[in-house]
């Protein structure tokens, strides 16, 4: 009799057969990954054709699978590390800032980069702990030759930090983005040891902040001069810039030089520079070397008052100049005059910041006249003084303009249907009322504006300091509707005032279910019952948005406090100089 194992395979079909033939074949290769995830025991007996395999595969397939098998580990080491800071792996992009890392963190960081070999940015900014030990890390940047971005702003950087940095930039030849900004050590000489060291594919380079000198800004020339794609310089917030001294070996005049070298150059940010009109005439002989300069910063310069005149002799040569930035500059009318005459030559202007310039609200009519205005999309005049005659002029440019900012201008209390009745409803995505001294009837013709829907793509409003508007005026603001797109709203009061809004939070409420784009809610110095904060917190929260309300006081009045940044409120009158 036949047993019953010859019975069963006799009964086998033809593609049983086949396919018993295919899996004797199968490798262990082609096993592992999922043996890998479900075996207890790695080094237990090969499954069935793994010996077999490995014949098949060579006398090398062995280091090919410890090479792997090693990266397996070592990118599971490089998930732990960033879980630890709450980061997600990314084998592109390493983002470490505001982590606290410390110089421990830095060298376990530095052992893992031989696993990111396709990392393209790097940053660690703002982990002042890290001072002192970069060489840690940059003794293994050549792991990571392909980094294209590098970010270490505000990590204490001293010399041996800089000049160990420089001397790793030879392994990543491929950097377009080196951004160092906050870091007040490279001033005084550390910049030195970067001379010759950043790759000629460089674009960017950013040196806000860094307490860089005269003799740097020299430095920094000679830096220039060897990066024939850079397009963007920013070395704003360094007031000691342009301050000769005698072993500076040209300072300022010298940077200034080298960029008539830099003719790819885009962007040039000098803001907070210490300027003078001796820098404006060193700068303005390089301007006509930029032809493809689109955006000049030169605010917050107040010692260039009364010099403008001479960069204004050469901004005519920028005829694709599309941001100026003169704001905080202590204009005065001369240097207005002289702005004025050149803007008919800058035809790809599209935003001019003159505000803070106190002078600036008596030449509205001919600034507005002189600019491009199909173009425009920026121009701000917060704080600068305007009066009923140059707040009628400012209506003329208002149907070109993305962003409006008016704050900090009492004129345009009780004026305000002036300015809405231009507004386009396509166009304006922001607009700036802060401290305007804005009426209840202000509020409800605004109101009215949104209920036609002229302000269906405003993305941020700002009324904040407004405290002369009435229950009624904010009520109808929220109960018109039409501002869909709106992203951030601001109606805090000022730091010294306070007042109850329980009379029209209801309006508020009912309106957020119309706000699907809020991110942002400011109420400071409002006060509420704990009924309906509770109701606006929870509504809030649900979504997400940033909530910035004064916690509340024993005695009912609003606390000065920010509960969304833990600070305190700002003084309660702004200088508008």
């Amino acid at each position: 009799m036949e047993s019953a194992e010859t019975r069963v395979s006799q009964r086998r079909s033809p593609l049983d057969l086949i396919m018993n033939q295919i899996r004797r074949k199968r490798t262990a290769a082609d096993r592992k990954p999922l043996g890998r995830f479900l075996s207890r025991d790695r080094t237990g007996i090969p499954e069935d054709g793994e010996a077999e395999g490995r014949e098949e595969r060579g006398p090398n397939s062995g280091v090919a699978v410890a090479a792997e098998s090693e990266r397996d580990i070592g990118w599971g080491g490089v998930c732990v590390f960033l879980q630890r800071f709450g980061k997600k792996s990314d084998s592109r992009s390493l983002s470490l800032a505001h982590c606290d890392l410390t110089a421990t963190d830095l060298l376990e960081l530095a052992t893992l980069l031989q696993f990111l070999p396709q990392l393209e940015e790097v940053d660690i900014s703002w982990n002042d702990l890290i001072g002192g030990c970069l060489r840690a890390l940059t003794s293994h940047l050549q792991h990571v030759g392909g980094i294209r971005k590098l970010r270490l702003c505000s990590c204490r950087l001293d010399t041996d930090d800089v000049t160990a940095l420089g001397e790793a930039l030879g392994c990543v030849l491929l950097l377009e983005i080196l951004d160092l900004s906050w870091n007040s050590g490279i001033g005084g000489g550390a910049l030195q040891g970067l001379l010759g060291k950043l790759p000629p594919p460089l674009r960017e380079l950013h040196l806000v902040a860094c307490q860089l000198t005269a003799a740097d800004a020299a430095v920094l020339g000679g830096m220039v001069s060897s990066l024939p794609r850079l397009c963007v310089l920013d070395v704003s917030c360094n007031p000691q810039l342009t301050q000769e001294v005698d072993d500076a070996a040209g300072g300022f005049r010298a940077l200034a030089s080298s960029l008539c070298r830099a003719a790819s150059l885009a962007t040039l940010r000098l803001q907070a520079c210490g300027l003078t009109a001796d820098s404006l005439d060193a700068l303005g002989g390089s301007l006509r070397c930029l032809p493809a300069l689109r955006e000049l910063d030169l605010s917050c310069n107040k010692s260039l008052a009364g010099g403008l005149n001479h960069l204004t002799l050469h901004l005519a040569h920028l005829t694709h100049l599309e941001s100026l930035d003169l704001h905080l500059c202590c204009l005065k009318h001369t240097d207005l005059e002289a702005l004025i005459q050149v803007l008919p030559s800058l035809t790809a202007l599209a935003e001019l910041d003159v505000s803070s310039n106190k002078e600036a609200g008596g030449v509205v009519h001919p600034l507005v006249s002189a600019l491009p205005l199909a173009q425009m999309r920026r121009l701000p005049l917060n704080s600068c003084s305007l009066n009923q005659e140059s707040f009628t002029a400012l209506a003329l440019a208002v149907p070109y303009l993305c962003s409006v900012d008016v704050s900090w201008c009492k004129v345009v209390g009780g004026r305000l249907a002036l300015l809405l009745d231009a507004l386009q409803p396509t166009v304006i995505l922001e607009l700036r009322l802060s401290s305007c001294e804005l009426t209840t009837d202000d509020l409800r013709r605004l109101a009215a504006v949104c209920r036609r829907g002229c302000l269906s793509s405003l993305r941020r409003l700002d009324l904040s300091y407004n405290g002369s508007v009435g229950d009624e005026g904010w009520t109808a603001l929220w109960a018109a509707g039409g501002l869909g797109a709106l992203e951030e709203a601001d109606l805090s009061l000022r730091p010294s005032s306070g007042a109850p809004c329980s009379a029209w939070l209801p309006a508020l409420l009912g309106a957020l279910p119309r706000l699907p784009a809020l991110t942002r809610l400011a109420l400071q110095r409002w006060t509420a019952g704990s009924r309906d904060r509770k109701q606006l917190d929870h509504c809030l929260r649900k979504r997400s948005v940033l909530l910035e309300w004064d916690p509340p006081s024993t005695d009912g009045a609003a606390a000065p406090f920010n509960q969304a940044t833990n600070r305190e409120s700002p003084e309660e009158s702004r200088p508008e100089e």
